[in-house]
């Protein structure tokens, strides 16, 4: 359901703001078709058309322009008072949407969101995994959680737990018949895992050790873009790969994955929600705020 009721009006300005009615309505909650229908039902009222629709696109009209420009505000200020409202209420309610990589989500799924759910059941916890760092104001997004170096400067931005670590590993098949790097320029003699970032650059390995920083641009013939899949290749015995020690904890623990050039892998500032801070906070995030700030306090 859609947060105010007021859906056609809802309807219009996610589309117009998505390009998308498929976007639109997984946006909203609803099937394609009832938005469609929703829109349908608006401009014969109107007796105007709003949006012209070709197989493959959606563009606003000017007509369509026009009034969503004027109906915009209005929506906001009705939401604000909404979540003014809301704010009264013992237990929030509603939908909270927020956006993540989908190595991020794994991190924080079980010990803040699950547990989130458990607490506040009347609240509606949407996940969007994305690799590429979204604007969360244009793209309708509540909050957004990243590692601390990628929040942008615009956001608040409250801490996930502790600083991050990361490691380079392998599996012990990989390293027979090999000796562990000892520094990181040995790491141009091993096979690695190459790490494609959402921009499109591949991440060059960064190392520190008592104030001593180097950067190496690594071999190898495979290059990834998401975790789970450079895990796999490194447990598989194809190279080593550069991850965040959380990420590979359990594989350490178990034997499976060993570690290399501990002394030149300090730790980094974690995770962060981030919201603006132009904005009224809604109380779901506030209580996801509030139970961040206790599990921080409490770990």
């Amino acid at each position: 359901m859609m947060k105010t009721g007021l859906t056609e009006f809802e309807a219009i300005v996610a589309i117009a703001r998505l390009g998308s009615f498929k976007a639109a309505a997984t946006e909203l909650g609803i099937s394609t078709s009832a938005l469609s229908h929703a829109v349908a039902t608006l401009e014969t009222r109107l007796c105007v058309r709003l949006f012209n629709r070709t197989t493959r696109s959606v563009s606003t009209t000017d007509a369509g322009e026009q009034f969503i420009a004027r109906i915009g505000p209005a929506l906001v200020e009705i939401s604000s008072a909404t979540e003014a409202i809301n704010s009264h209420r013992d237990r929030p309610t509603g939908t909270l949407r927020i956006t993540m990589a989908a190595a991020t989500a794994r991190m924080v799924l079980t010990p803040v969101i699950l547990e989130f759910s458990r607490r506040y059941p009347e609240m509606h916890v949407m996940l969007v995994t994305e690799g590429r760092l979204v604007d969360i104001i244009e793209q309708g997004f509540d909050a957004g959680i990243r590692i601390a170096e990628a929040v942008p400067q615009d956001m608040i931005a409250v801490p996930i737990g502790r600083q991050q670590r990361p490691v380079v590993v392998g599996a012990p098949a990989y390293f027979q018949g090999r000796s562990k790097p000892l520094v990181p320029e040995d790491l141009l003699e091993h096979h690695c895992i190459r790490a494609r970032m959402a921009s499109g650059a591949i991440y060059r390995w960064e190392f520190e050790r008592r104030g001593e920083a180097v950067t190496i641009d690594v071999k190898g013939s495979l290059t990834l873009d998401e975790t789970t899949l450079m895990i796999e290749a490194a447990l598989a015995g194809v190279g080593l790969t550069y991850l965040t020690e959380a990420s590979v904890r359990e594989h350490i623990k178990s034997g499976a994955l060993v570690t290399a050039l501990e002394d030149w892998s300090p730790p980094y500032p974690g995770l962060c929600l981030y919201f603006p801070g132009r904005r009224h906070v809604p109380a779901g995030l506030r209580a996801l705020i509030e139970l961040i700030k206790e599990l921080n306090d409490s770990g």
